[in-house]
């Protein structure tokens, strides 16, 4: 045995520096020589008398590595191309958590940390200030992890905080997204947070996110489709009464006739629509959709430029599903020579295809609608569906009973498909204005 002098405290130290430099946890290991009376039997669960715990004899330093899972570095790179910033808050040494966090990916090689005696210098404005550039802190208590949130918040960033245990309940509570873990977390901390991870897995957190991201944007694509649908609908109805003089819609004693009857408006929206709807609720993910920013907490879920795509696209099916009508019936811009029963009956049909071409041009508000366009097999099932009732609701008798329609030719059928599609035409050409300038 040796004195524990100051060069040896200083060899320990920088024992300790160097093992914490290769993300090594170190313990100090010490022991205590005991004779005759002093000797106590080791008992598990026993009582620490404390008083022992002096006049030891160090023996050195022990270094525990406690590796990553491998699949946490591919989430932090899966994170970081999302635009969502990973912050690693632990109370490991300085180094040790530098180490790691760099081997992950979370920082570079020349990072440092903020330690929880830096953050008590600091004063709010600074630690806001601390907190845009450190994703790295050591060292902490629970009272610095609740003002990391806090400044992180008063930056206006979305937080999401995870962790196991007691202390880190308060910054749980605080963030806006609580994680917990499920298998070794406190029922303190499952209690705080607002979603359990089933398997303490940070990939988990990020494949939420992406999960999360999926869903919304095919609530979108839902929401787009059958708004422009409906708009469609609405304004083919209201216009078709307003132009109906225009386009030869009136009946022979000079009244108004409705363009479409009630019963083919239910056809379209219980039976033609709702497959398509619910297809495009399992649409396939985007490929960019862990490539884009996160959305901005003033986003909607319909926002001005959905509003833009079903007004234009809602106006361009009532103006194709008049224009039908008016190329049918006599009296109007085009002198037709249909009859009323055949000019409804396409135009109905026109308004049906209009909104399965549309539901293509809904998956996606930049893509082309035929990117990528056999990706969804019930989408398509779902269109070809919809195909085989409007043919059979024009070309089966009882049917034609019930909703007042009757057999068209093959040349009114290859008109509706051309006046249904030009809705997929505008689309189209709106996405490469978009495409060209974005």
């Amino acid at each position: 045995m040796a004195p524990l002098d100051d060069a040896r405290r200083a060899a320990s130290v920088e024992n300790i520096e160097a093992l914490s430099a290769q993300a090594f946890r170190t313990i100090a290991v010490a022991y205590r020589n005991l004779e005759g009376e002093g000797v106590i039997p080791a008992e598990e669960g026993a009582p620490v008398d404390e008083s022992l715990e002096a006049d030891l004899v160090y023996v050195g330093i022990v270094g525990i590595l406690d590796p990553p899972r491998p699949e946490a570095a591919k989430a932090v790179v899966e994170s970081h191309r999302a635009g969502v910033r990973v912050i690693m808050i632990t109370g490991d040494h300085p180094k040790t958590a530098t180490r790691i966090a760099s081997d992950l990916g979370i920082v570079g090689k020349d990072a440092t940390a903020l330690t929880g005696m830096e953050i008590d210098k600091l004063d709010e404005a600074a630690l806001r200030e601390a907190v845009r550039t450190t994703s790295v802190y050591a060292r902490v208590a629970p009272e610095h992890k609740l003002q990391i949130v806090d400044a992180l918040q008063a930056g206006g960033n979305v937080v999401a905080m995870t962790g196991d245990g007691v202390n880190d309940a308060p910054a749980l509570k605080r963030a806006e997204i609580g994680v917990a873990m499920g298998v070794t977390g406190t029922d303190v901390t499952k209690e705080a947070g607002n979603m359990v991870l089933a398997d303490d897995n940070f990939a988990t957190i990020v494949a939420a996110v992406h999960e999360g991201r999926v869903i919304f944007d095919n609530i979108r694509k839902f929401l787009r489709y059958l708004l422009s649908s409906n708009m469609g609908e609405v304004l083919a109805v209201f216009f078709g009464v307003v132009l109906s003089t225009v386009i030869g819609l009136t009946s022979g004693d000079g009244g108004i006739v409705l363009p479409l009857l009630a019963t083919q408006l239910l056809w379209i929206n219980l039976v033609t629509d709702a497959a398509p709807a619910m297809a495009l609720g399992v649409d396939p993910e985007t490929e960019d959709v862990m490539a884009r920013p996160p959305r901005k907490l003033t986003d909607r879920v319909i926002d001005g430029r959905m509003w833009t795509t079903v007004l234009v696209g809602g106006s361009v099916m009532a103006a194709m599903t008049l224009l039908t009508l008016d190329i049918l019936l006599p009296g109007g811009f085009f002198e037709g020579t249909g009859s009323l029963d055949t000019a409804r009956t396409a135009a109905f049909t026109v308004l049906v295809f209009t909104q399965l071409f549309n539901v293509f041009n809904s998956r996606s508000e930049r893509a082309s609608a035929f990117h990528r366009l056999c990706a969804n097999r019930w989408l398509l099932g779902a269109v070809l569906l919809g195909v085989l009732l409007q043919v059979a609701v024009v070309h089966i008798p009882f049917m034609n009973t019930a909703f007042g329609t009757t057999p068209l030719t093959g040349e009114q059928w290859i008109l509706c498909v051309v006046m249904a599609s030009a809705v997929l035409w505008v689309e189209e050409l709106r996405k490469l204005v978009w495409r060209a300038t974005h």
